[in-house]
């Protein structure tokens, strides 16, 4: 009939998803975390339980980094840790560098020149090679 309506519900496009999560990683904050001062749960011996409520269950609170920014939401991406840097070599990591590679200086991407340097500057090379066909 027509005043039956059916809806479903659908996930978003896998874009819109992407640009989300991109959004929180760019704005995701270093924070602190330190123990509270809750108290644990007294014993009761009444018939009801005593439930720890969700938002205490961990007995822990996320302080940002630096002490002028505000507390992070339920929603914000934190890390406790700073990422270690690409740029330089580090054998203990895993981490090659970026010393003596060769960049793209038009590009934009993160194999440009502007990424891969990390400031240090880079020197252009032109060199014109001469190959015979056939």
């Amino acid at each position: 009939s027509c005043t039956v309506k059916t809806c479903w519900m659908r996930l978003p496009s896998f874009r819109s998803i992407g640009d989300a999560l991109k959004d929180r990683f760019d704005g995701a904050s270093r924070v602190l975390m330190s123990n509270t001062d809750l108290e644990a749960p007294t014993q009761r011996n009444d018939a009801t339980s005593h439930r720890v409520p969700r938002r205490d269950r961990y007995r822990f609170q996320l302080r940002p980094y630096n002490p002028d920014h505000k507390a992070p939401g339920t929603k914000d991406l934190v890390y406790l840790e700073s990422s270690p840097g690409f740029c330089e070599k580090n054998p203990r990591l895993g981490i090659p560098g970026t010393h003596g590679r060769a960049c793209n200086d038009t590009s934009i991407g993160v194999d440009g020149c502007d990424l891969m340097c990390c400031g240090r500057g880079y020197k252009t090379e032109t060199k014109f090679v001469v190959e015979r066909c056939n």
